[in-house]
């Protein structure tokens, strides 16, 4: 087996079993094999890869050893070096992944260090998300897994003596075995879970909590791999979600991010109770966000004033640029988001700025200066006055109260 190929297996195998990203560098940092489930966003590519580095630790190193490294961002790595008899040809790599679930601290201050855009912070949170949990324990099981498919060359394994498997007529008939009135039950039930969401109606979600427990009961669809059969199931679920959400008014933009981030967080899914887990927080959460967030109610003009205001928050916004940049009147703007929204345009911007100033004064990793720069105010006492007016507190006092009570430590 040439090298190239031996070299394609190993990654393939090792994804398939990880359900990590694996990239395969040579030593002159050339990528030999690359698959990866999730791209990473383009404000944290430029901290994702550092090929000359670890090359230069492994050629130093010795055989036997592996490496489990964070970059600038938070994200982990495992990594061991290629090595054929004495001589070193590059390294492969694991991740990314966390060690412990990701916090909004983290998020708020990836934000602030790295000055990037608030209006990115979803985005941020989705992806760090979707990524893996690994403890100490595996994390040491996946570096011995390394170095030994580090230095032993891929030998193709070899089935015998498989079972016959069913007919196709025999799968055909099982199919068909379900009660009619048990399938009809559960389509039911799939239409009113989409009624629920695309309205935000949590407590009517909460109602039908058994009725999807039915629906998701699918394991005999498939009935040699349960949990392959779930998984499809739950990739059917997050589309149907994601279809009703967008019905609700959510944001094109949210639905994708987490769209993408359950996706990811199904295929990587260990075992059926973490599926069944997964299946509430995917309801929950899209729902909540309609919920939160929807601009079901608003004319297209609002719409996609708002969709302007959210992407781009951290800048300024004033009436005028925002109805330059929506090609509308000025005035005719003001009237229409009034109207739809029961608020000025300065009024909404105040309140989502705001918003994003709490999760960075909860975080505490950045002065009240700072997060005024971040969430696009350029006077601090502006930036005061409109915080005590939303929250009743000055920013200072809001932020020495969230830290008497030690609340936020995980996302909302």
């Amino acid at each position: 087996m040439n090298l190239s190929m031996e070299i394609a297996k190993k990654g393939k195998l090792l994804h398939s079993i990880t359900y990590l990203d694996v990239r395969i560098v040579d030593l002159e940092g050339n990528i030999l094999f690359q698959k990866s489930q999730i791209q990473t966003p383009s404000l944290l590519q430029p901290f994702a890869n550092n090929d000359s580095t670890m090359n230069e630790t492994f050629m130093k190193g010795d055989k036997d050893q592996y490496f489990h490294y964070i970059n600038r961002i938070g994200l982990e790595y495992l990594a061991a070096g290629i090595w054929n008899k004495d001589q070193y040809r590059g390294f492969i790599a694991l991740g990314p992944f966390l060690s412990s679930i990701p916090s909004n601290e983290l998020i708020s201050d990836l934000i602030s260090k790295h000055k990037f855009p608030v209006s990115e912070r979803k985005q941020l949170q989705d992806y760090y998300q979707s990524l893996s949990i690994i403890g100490s324990n595996k994390s040491t099981y996946l570096g011995d897994l390394l170095v030994n498919m580090c230095h032993h060359s891929y030998i193709d394994g070899i089935l015998v003596n498989t079972q016959v498997r069913k007919s196709a007529e025999k799968v055909k008939e099982g199919l068909y075995e379900e009660d009619k009135n048990l399938i009809e039950e559960r389509y039911k039930a799939e239409k009113k879970l989409m009624r629920a969401i695309e309205k935000g109606d949590m407590e009517e979600i909460g109602k039908l909590s058994k009725e999807v427990k039915g629906m998701l009961d699918f394991s005999d669809r498939i009935p040699e791999s349960p949990f392959r059969s779930a998984k499809n199931l739950l990739f059917v679920l997050n589309t149907l979600c994601r279809i009703s959400a967008e019905k609700g008014g959510l944001q094109p933009i949210t639905v994708h991010h987490v769209s993408e981030k359950f996706a990811i967080l199904i295929e990587r899914a260990p075992n059926l109770p973490y599926l069944k887990l997964l299946a509430s927080d995917m309801i929950n959460e899209y729902c909540g966000l309609v919920q939160k967030y929807t601009t079901r109610d608003f004319s297209m003009l609002v719409r996609k004033a708002v969709d302007y205001i959210h992407l781009n928050l951290e800048k300024t916004l004033t009436v005028k640029e925002i109805a330059t940049a929506i090609h509308v009147h000025p005035s005719h703007l003001s009237r229409k988001f009034k109207q739809d929204t029961g608020l000025t345009i300065i009024d909404y911007v105040n309140q989502k700025r705001i918003e994003e100033a709490k999760l960075h004064l909860q975080a505490g990793s950045a002065t009240i200066t700072d997060i005024a720069l971040i969430v696009g105010y350029n006077d601090l006492n502006y930036f005061t006055r409109v915080f005590k007016k939303l929250t009743g507190q000055t920013p200072s006092q809001y932020m020495k109260n969230e830290k008497t009570e030690g609340r936020f430590s995980c996302f909302e």
